[in-house]
């Protein structure tokens, strides 16, 4: 991997982890339009490192506050019904799923799964979840002409069972083309949460399941056509980018759609099955070679 290269995919990175477009397919998608090697899933996971150290960074108040109030809930009883502390065991129970899923599926994560047409199926298919999302929640927040506007839920309302159901959403983003926020953000909208809470929890249980993939995936850096030097700078390229992304990111959901999103997706998806099935693209494009 050149230089370059490792300049583009990192730009790639950090504007695309944190919007509902997926992340992973997009820099798969732009190595096979640029007609180089696929920087292959170790890659993905090491740069993903840049963009949750600008979560971090970004959330740094909330999750300072999350950390201590879990560690003192360990010794403390009366601590574990503060909402901080039970919000720090909701992002480990939420982590559980990636995390086995992760391992279980690890093989078909860096070969099958990366396969273009399942990329746009996924594009297509998270595209409409998120568009039906995203209307009945539009729908809770307005009312209509028969009906009054409801109240969604936020974060003091988050338990097990839906901390649960946002794992395993955000599990779904190890097939690429899926997206992390996406999935749980649609996942979150669903159970009726708002777009802020359901994108603020997607965040932070990024964290954990975010620095593990890449940790677990060093060892694996610098095989192949993929070397530690281009690799450490796309990173700290998608931690500029991703947080001037997400800065963005929470401002505009507060106040709008994400329908933008969703055509987005699904009109990728389209312009990628018609490329594959006239043969101008191939579904293994760069693979042969990464």
């Amino acid at each position: 991997m050149s230089w370059f290269e490792s300049l583009i995919l990192g730009l790639v990175q950090g504007l695309t982890e944190f919007l509902p477009i997926s992340s992973s397919a997009h820099l798969r998608l732009t190595a096979a339009f640029a007609g180089w090697h696929d920087p292959g899933a170790a890659f993905t996971a090491i740069t993903q490192i840049g963009t949750e150290a600008a979560v971090l960074i970004y959330f740094r108040k909330d999750i300072a506050r999350i950390v201590s109030a879990w560690f003192r809930s360990l010794t403390n009883k009366a601590m574990r019904s503060d909402h901080d502390a039970q919000m720090g065991w909701l992002v480990i129970v939420g982590s559980i799923p990636i995390g086995v899923l992760g391992v279980t599926f690890k093989d078909q994560i860096e070969g099958p799964f990366r396969d273009l047409r399942l990329i746009a199926t996924t594009l297509i298919v998270m595209g409409v979840v998120l568009g039906i999302a995203d209307r009945l929640a539009a729908r809770d927040e307005t009312g209509g002409k028969h009906r009054a506007a409801k109240e969604r839920k936020t974060l003091k309302e988050l338990n097990v069972r839906d901390g649960l159901i946002f794992g395993f959403c955000q599990a779904l983003a190890l097939i690429p083309g899926v997206s992390r926020s996406g999935a749980t953000i649609s996942g979150g909208l669903l159970m009726g949460y708002t777009r802020e809470a359901a994108a603020r929890y997607s965040f932070l249980l990024a964290i954990p399941a975010v620095l593990a993939s890449g940790a677990f995936e060093l060892k694996d850096a610098g095989e192949g056509h993929v070397s530690w030097g281009p690799t450490i700078f796309a990173t700290i390229i998608a931690f500029v980018v991703g947080y001037a992304v997400i800065a963005w990111f929470m401002k505009f959901i507060t106040t709008k759609s994400f329908m933008p999103f969703v055509i987005y997706r699904i009109a990728l998806g389209l312009v990628l099955f018609v490329l594959v099935g006239t043969d101008t693209l191939s579904p293994h494009a760069g693979e042969s070679a990464g």
